[in-house]
């Protein structure tokens, strides 16, 4: 294995017996990461010096036997949406002026307290509101299994970081799919906690923050960081007492949904639901029984989400003089704009779909202790593409297996399951009950075991010139 390639627990053994200093894993992440970036483009506002100097600050805590916390030497990026201080959050948009944040959000106050190395931010489409790594003032982000290929989104660089090894840890935030969605276009594992378990500031419905990595161990690692409490999130959920490393489980007579339909949106792609098909058999063979369930989405919600997500995003821009309003992403602006014409009482009734959502998510975990998915419809989409669509009047067709779990509040997962005849990584979705965010983690290390996880990642360029080099 490559030192690049090592694990959370892995890199902490090797600072614990003096084998590798965090600063010499650093500088071998850093040439790595020259390698891959003019191809994939994941990174905003990357600062390998000021790196290099909390690795090295790092070396000399391990080398004294007093390292700060646990993730002390472990590089990290957060999503360009989560605020660190002094540095701004352009929320992926050129329509937004560049001021400094006042102070970090939640997960890198939290990072930084356990000393971890935050060496970049990953880049995000505007206001984080597409699956894609197009943006209006970020460069182009590129899924690392395939250039020509999308990443997914929001937390596209997130995606790419992470698949393409820029370390252990990547933390991305998800308001309707957008850790899980880019988590299974590009084999990685991504984990959407239960709402306030990881705090989150600004936080609104539905919106998350969760780890993106390679492995179960390493998300689940990460959490007991991640999850500490923070005031400024009035859902932040108290401390808890989770050894969030006990991820072993008998699953023999659980009762797990299948669902293979999500009611709405685009078709699922042949593959995927083979895909998704043979690890629901493998849950079966362990002695869990396997049920299939109905769509818990409707037309009339992912239309009402549409609504009022168009009415929020147009109360954003509304106030922005015209030049800065038009330099948002064409496919942005456009859907935004009909925001405009949305009433007070149809805005509100676009939200009361939220509630449904809830509701039917709810009722179906009165029958089931957990549920196997796909979580993307689709094998891939091109790199330029805004969406899997394409089409600002059709935004949200890719979303219907993840977004009714942000809604209802419970904890998901996307773990590889498999991957197309094309090459590209297939995501299973997991769900739990709200609050048991130790099911979702220990059903997915459990699968991460059967299959042995991803074997073969995408090896870096052999030069510049971008392009993938499986």
């Amino acid at each position: 294995m490559a030192e690049t390639d090592l694990t959370i627990r892995g890199l902490r053994r090797r600072f614990a017996d003096k084998s590798l200093s965090p600063l010499e894993y650093w500088l071998s992440l850093e040439d790595h990461i020259a390698a891959w970036e003019p191809s994939i483009s994941a990174l905003y506002l990357y600062d390998p010096e000021a790196a290099r100097a909390e690795a090295k600050a790092s070396t000399e805590r391990w080398a004294k036997g007093q390292p700060l916390g646990a993730l002390d030497g472990i590089p990290a990026t957060l999503k360009e949406l989560i605020a660190t201080k002094g540095q701004p959050v352009p929320l992926g948009t050129r329509a937004v002026e560049l001021t400094p944040a006042e102070a970090d959000a939640p997960a890198a106050a939290r990072l930084r307290e356990d000393g971890a190395v935050i060496f970049a931010k990953t880049t995000c489409p505007d206001y984080g509101m597409l699956s894609s790594g197009l943006s209006s003032f970020h460069p182009l982000s590129r899924n690392p299994w395939d250039v020509t290929q999308n990443p997914g989104g929001s937390s596209a660089g997130a995606a790419a970081a992470a698949a393409a090894g820029y370390g252990p840890l990547h933390i991305g935030t998800d308001i309707g799919g957008s850790v899980r969605l880019p988590a299974g276009w590009t084999g990685l594992f991504g984990f959407k906690p239960s709402h306030g378990r990881i705090p989150a500031d600004p936080y609104y419905i539905g919106r998350c923050v969760g780890p993106m990595t390679r492995t179960v161990e390493d998300a689940a690692f990460s959490m007991a960081t991640l999850s500490r409490p923070d005031w400024r999130d009035g859902t932040s959920l108290p401390p808890n007492d989770f050894n969030w490393m006990d991820l072993g489980i008998d699953i023999s007579g659980m009762k797990i949904g299948l669902m293979l339909n999500a009611g709405c949106g685009l078709a699922v792609d042949e593959e995927i639901k083979v895909a998704v098909e043979s690890a629901a058999k493998r849950f079966e063979q362990a002695g869990a029984t396997i049920v299939s369930v109905q769509p818990v989405l409707t037309r009339a919600m992912l239309h009402g989400l549409d609504t009022f997500w168009r009415a929020r995003l147009w109360s954003d821009v509304a106030g922005l003089d015209e030049e800065r309003r038009d330099s948002i992403l064409p496919y942005i602006r456009e859907w935004a704009k009909s925001g405009a014409d949305i009433s007070g009482a149809n805005a509100v009734r676009g939200f009361n779909q939220t509630i449904e959502m809830r509701r039917s998510c709810g009722q179906l975990f009165t029958m089931v202790d957990a549920l196997l998915s796909p979580t993307n419809p689709i094998i891939s989409y091109p790199a330029e593409w805004a969406s899997p669509t394409n089409d600002p009047a059709r935004p949200f067709e890719h979303i219907a297996f993840t977004v009714p779990w942000n809604m209802s509040e419970q904890p998901a997962a996307s773990i590889n399951c498999g991957f197309s005849r094309s090459g590209m990584p297939i995501g299973l979705q997991i769900v739990g009950p709200r609050f048991d965010d130790m099911r979702v983690l220990r059903l997915s290390k459990v699968f991460e075991d059967w299959t042995g996880g991803v074997s073969a990642w995408p090896q870096r360029p052999i030069t510049q010139m971008g392009g993938d080099s499986r």
